[in-house]
């Protein structure tokens, strides 16, 4: 990790504080927090499940719902990463996909884009998740799942907005 006056480089992410133009010409110093941005998935299988994780999250040092999602390496594709993150963490493989648009994060601040896709027509692969990840996979029935969102039981923003965008195609 670098440390050098108004910047800080880790290992996802790059910040500092930059001059950034405004759109009537003027130009102000902004926090940025710069990160490569990812991709999520609605995974819902032929019994209207969708793919859950309960995954731990050391920043919050809480456990959290969230759908397979994560970053997006080497500047590939979103749809890739997509594909790779639900192979890694829910351990199938999708026939069907549909872009649910961005997520995100806080725009005032991060640069972080979250795609969104939907997942169907889903096969069991090996389920392949990276060295440092802690989480357990679960499959609720999607409208339990959308009963979380809404309840707050769910509070990872991605994962409500996927939900959500996903409930007009969740059913066949």
């Amino acid at each position: 990790m670098n440390s050098k006056d108004n910047q800080f480089t880790g290992q996802i992410i790059h910040a500092a504080a930059e001059q950034v133009k405004l759109p009537d010409g003027r130009s102000m110093l902004m926090d940025v927090v710069h990160h490569p941005g990812g991709a999520a998935v609605v995974a819902i299988d032929d019994r209207q499940r969708v793919c859950l994780l309960r995954q731990y999250r050391g920043v919050m040092d809480e456990w959290l719902w969230e759908l397979p999602a994560g970053k997006i390496d080497n500047q590939e594709p979103p749809l890739e990463t997509a594909r790779r993150e639900l192979q890694e963490e829910a351990g199938v493989i999708a026939g069907s996909w549909k872009e649910l648009g961005l997520s995100l994060s806080s725009p005032g601040v991060f640069s972080e884009k979250v795609w969104l896709y939907l997942a169907r027509d889903l096969q069991n692969t090996a389920q392949q998740p990276e060295e440092y990840e802690m989480f357990e996979r679960h499959w609720l029935a999607f409208d339990e799942a959308l009963a979380w969102a809404k309840s707050g039981r769910i509070n990872d923003a991605k994962t409500v907005i996927g939900l959500f965008r996903a409930m007009g195609y969740s059913v066949k």
